[in-house]
């Protein structure tokens, strides 16, 4: 039986990201904040049995964390590449679906969309651009952002139909990974927004 600090063990496990694109804010997503994301969405039934989409997937930490937690198929949809090369390296299940395309160009309906979105700070709104996708091919998202971002998330989701059924506040400790960032290590508050179309 897999929990929830299994479920880290075995995230932490994963190659991640050889080398980050500042334009399109790479960062690595550390296990502990993958478990809670993915095992929250597990306790709420949304990905068990379901087809997923995780939009901007890097390396696949959150898409082999569905997997690894009984998802039907899984789609990775992520425009860079190399990070693509890694996923395909960390995951091998077959029900993966792998696209290397930018999330606009992805149309398949899914069940739940996982995502860790660009946080729209070296290109203002980035984030804008994968919440309205996901808005468009699922009715459940699960949505990493900072936690600065909660009106304008909240103003989307109601212009879409959407309810912000809860947000969970994460601390995430990212890594020197750019050459603007001062210090070796720094704590950035961001929130876990879950969303589900209003019927």
């Amino acid at each position: 039986m897999l929990t929830k600090n299994k479920l880290a063990i075995e995230l932490s496990r994963l190659k991640g990201f050889e080398q980050f694109d500042v334009n399109l804010e790479q960062y690595s997503l550390d296990s502990e904040a993958a478990s809670i994301i993915l095992w929250t969405a597990f306790l709420n039934k949304d990905i068990e049995n379901k087809v997923i989409a995780d939009l901007g997937a890097g390396p696949g930490i959150l898409a082999k964390g569905c997997l690894l937690l009984g998802a039907k198929k899984v789609y990775l949809v992520e425009t860079d590449s190399k990070a693509l090369s890694i996923a395909k390296e960390n995951i091998h299940e077959k029900n993966t679906i792998f696209i290397n395309q930018s999330v606009e160009n992805f149309n398949e309906q899914v069940d739940t969309v996982i995502q860790n979105p660009p946080f729209g700070t070296k290109q203002k709104h980035a984030d804008k651009v994968f919440l309205e996708k996901a808005m468009e091919v699922s009715n459940v998202i699960y949505s990493l952002h900072k936690i600065t971002s909660k009106g304008f998330i909240n103003a989307l989701s109601e212009d879409n139909g959407f309810k912000v059924e809860q947000v969970i506040p994460l601390k995430m400790k990212l890594g020197k990974t750019y050459t603007f960032h001062k210090k070796s290590k720094q704590t950035v508050e961001l929130g876990l927004w879950i969303l589900r179309r209003k019927i």
